[in-house]
């Protein structure tokens, strides 16, 4: 699997921070434990605001792991630097401090309806998704990103929310 390095506050093209991984879908305010737009947990959504840098760049971290893990089994990214001009002549936000298959997702979200040559951009699907259109592609990384994040949360947050509710009624 390609490296993840660590993550710097994020910056968006225009050296504005990128102060929040929200994208504006939040299904946390309709009873989701993991966001569906961004992939955080509830509790992340709720208190990012309070966090200090190091607990949002644990956040940001685990977001870009799961999601470099899911591009990284659908495609390869051969050329970062083509990529990355490719993006910035589109005005598409993405983190440079992120891995070139973070910066890969923005691109097939944003422009999955209107490119037609993936290796233009510096990547190429691997073979057994070829076939598919970046629209189905786009939803399925979309769809196996929040299974991830979910699975991530039932493993490793849930049995703490649990140990902690039971200490409140001591």
């Amino acid at each position: 699997m390609p490296a993840c390095p660590p993550v710097a506050m994020p910056l968006l093209m225009s050296n504005q921070r990128i102060k929040t991984p929200c994208v504006g879908l939040c299904s946390t305010v309709y009873g989701d434990l993991v966001c569906r737009g961004c992939k955080r947990f509830h509790h992340e959504v709720i208190n990012w605001n309070g966090y200090n840098d190091e607990e949002k760049r644990a956040v940001w971290l685990r977001l870009e792991v799961l999601l470099v893990q899911v591009m990284a089994a659908k495609l390869e990214v051969f050329d970062a630097d083509r990529l990355r001009l490719q993006l910035e002549q589109r005005k598409i936000r993405f983190v440079p401090q992120q891995s070139p298959y973070c910066w890969a997702y923005q691109l097939i979200a944003r422009g999955a309806r209107v490119i037609s040559q993936l290796n233009a951009y510096g990547m190429v699907l691997l073979p057994e998704f070829r076939e598919w259109s970046l629209p189905e592609l786009r939803d399925a990384i979309d769809r196996e990103f929040f299974l991830l994040s979910e699975a991530h949360y039932q493993r490793y947050i849930a049995p703490q929310f649990l140990r902690d509710g039971l200490h409140v009624n001591d």
